[in-house]
């Protein structure tokens, strides 16, 4: 049985329609990656699961559950994190506060991320537990975004293109650090434009363009199909 099963999703902003009828699945444990150009619907995919667009119709079961049409906190509660791709840090606070103030108590079944066990997966920030998030580069304003989301012990993380805007030796830290919080067990469901990224990193992958989804497979059968990565993800 799946842990999130998405079913006929369709979202608009507005009046502007920007996904047509979504289908896909992600099983306990697995890391699976949705892939697609700018603006073919990844972000608005993840946020219409987060609740923070409003799907027009289908439906987002989570646990069996029907999270359609719930806020984004219910989401949140029901076992659901996200990192948006701009991190949304508390810029103010320091990153110890950070992590202090989306700490969440574990629920049955689901995974125990303490502040010692993040910091295990992510030992660089114990350098600057006390800087503040603003004073943070981009990268390591990632790995406080992944490491505050731990601390809410998600069942299922939402991860939007986490390799965006980043250097090369600071995506390939990024990557390796991914690969040991698989390995822990945890459930991803990640958004990418990076195909070496998030191949080496998912166990199954969608493709999405212009708001439907018109392949899936695995990293393997994907790359040994290029023709459908020069239709679909070649810009």
């Amino acid at each position: 049985m799946s842990l999130l099963s998405v079913q006929g999703l369709h979202a608009a902003y507005g009046d502007s329609r920007v996904l047509f009828g979504i289908d896909l699945e992600v099983g306990q444990g697995e890391v699976v990656a949705l892939l697609g150009r700018n603006g073919a619907g990844k972000t608005t995919t993840l946020s219409s699961i987060m609740g923070l667009v409003q799907p027009k119709a289908g439906r987002i079961e989570f646990r069996g559950r029907n999270l359609a049409g719930s806020e984004p906190f219910e989401i949140c509660r029901a076992g659901l994190g996200f990192i948006a791709e701009d991190c949304r840090l508390f810029t103010s606070l320091t990153v110890a506060e950070n992590f202090e103030a989306a700490k969440m108590a574990s629920r049955s079944g689901s995974s125990n991320w303490s502040i010692d066990s993040v910091l295990e997966l992510f030992p660089d920030v114990r350098n600057f537990l006390d800087r503040r998030a603003s004073a943070l580069s981009g990268g390591q304003q990632r790995m406080v975004a992944i490491a505050r989301t731990l601390m809410g012990n998600p069942d299922l993380i939402l991860l939007d293109e986490p390799s965006e805007g980043l250097a090369p030796l600071v995506v390939d830290a990024l990557l390796k650090q991914l690969k040991r919080l698989k390995q822990s067990g945890q459930t991803v469901l990640i958004s990418e434009q990076n195909l070496r990224f998030a191949n080496e990193l998912a166990d199954r992958v969608y493709i999405i363009e212009k708001g439907e989804i018109p392949y899936q497979g695995t990293p393997a059968h994907l790359a040994a199909e290029p023709e459908v990565r020069q239709k679909y993800l070649m810009v």
